[in-house]
């Protein structure tokens, strides 16, 4: 085998290792979130309400946990009198499944504005922390929504068996499966849009499927430089050897 040829075998096999890696890490996504509506029927004071409202689950890791934020795209209820600025608290469960089970309290912050009479009430992003106790693909289902204000307390369950709104694939701390549930602490959310915003350990990548597909397409990238850096290595420290 000649010198030259042997050059551009060692460049192409470096090569193609690099697009081969790169290839199955795009191919494996952490998480997949899917906007659900949720059909909520709401007990209030003065009567039950329904309303439709598509539900979306982001996920950022904190830690040996996730922060899961809860957003929803619709108003939900509604009350007859105006809701000063402040007077409305809300607060949800989600149904933790797949691999694990139980379920994970979510908060967020009173309303920001004003609430009109007899208009659909906006409800704040809700987030909480969940730690995984078993390995595996863990599922988030949008589950009942309590409402206070003025005293009252609003109790919106879903009507329609929604399904997930966010798969991850988790492990457990240690590796080891553990004895089932979740942990909770909620934290406070963020307002407005589906952004689920940073940990308290700094700014994170979310894990929805997009930005997993970026981190992983940027990760492929360097391992394609570094196979190409290696092939010229090799051909740099052949070439005083003679033929």
């Amino acid at each position: 085998m000649s010198y030259r040829t042997y050059q551009k075998r060692t460049a192409a096999f470096a090569l193609s290792a690099a697009l081969a890696g790169s290839a199955v890490l795009m191919a494996a996504p952490a998480a997949q979130a899917t906007v659900q509506n949720v059909n909520y029927q709401c007990k209030t004071p003065i009567g039950n309400k329904g309303a439709v409202s598509p539900i979306d689950m982001k996920s950022v890791k904190s830690g040996s946990g996730y922060k899961i934020t809860m957003s929803f795209q619709k108003g939900v209820s509604s009350s007859p009198v105006e809701l000063g600025k402040g007077a409305m608290n809300p607060s949800a469960v989600i149904k933790v499944g797949g691999a694990d089970s139980g379920t994970l309290p979510v908060s967020g912050p009173a309303n920001s504005e004003a609430i009109p009479a007899n208009s659909p009430i906006k409800i704040s992003d809700l987030s909480g922390t969940y730690t995984p106790k078993k390995s595996g693909k863990v599922t988030f289902t949008a589950g009942v929504l309590t409402i206070k204000a003025l005293g009252t307390t609003t109790t919106c369950t879903p009507a329609n068996s929604p399904k997930p709104s966010l798969e991850l694939d988790v492990k457990a701390a240690g590796g080891s499966a553990g004895s089932g549930g979740t942990s909770g602490g909620s934290s406070g959310g963020t307002s407005g849009g589906s952004q689920s915003g940073s940990s308290g350990d700094g700014q994170l990548p979310q894990t929805g499927p997009e930005d997993s597909a970026i981190a992983l397409g940027t990760l492929g990238g360097t391992v394609l430089l570094a196979g190409a850096a290696g092939a010229l290595w090799l051909t740099r420290r052949h070439q005083g050897t003679p033929r």
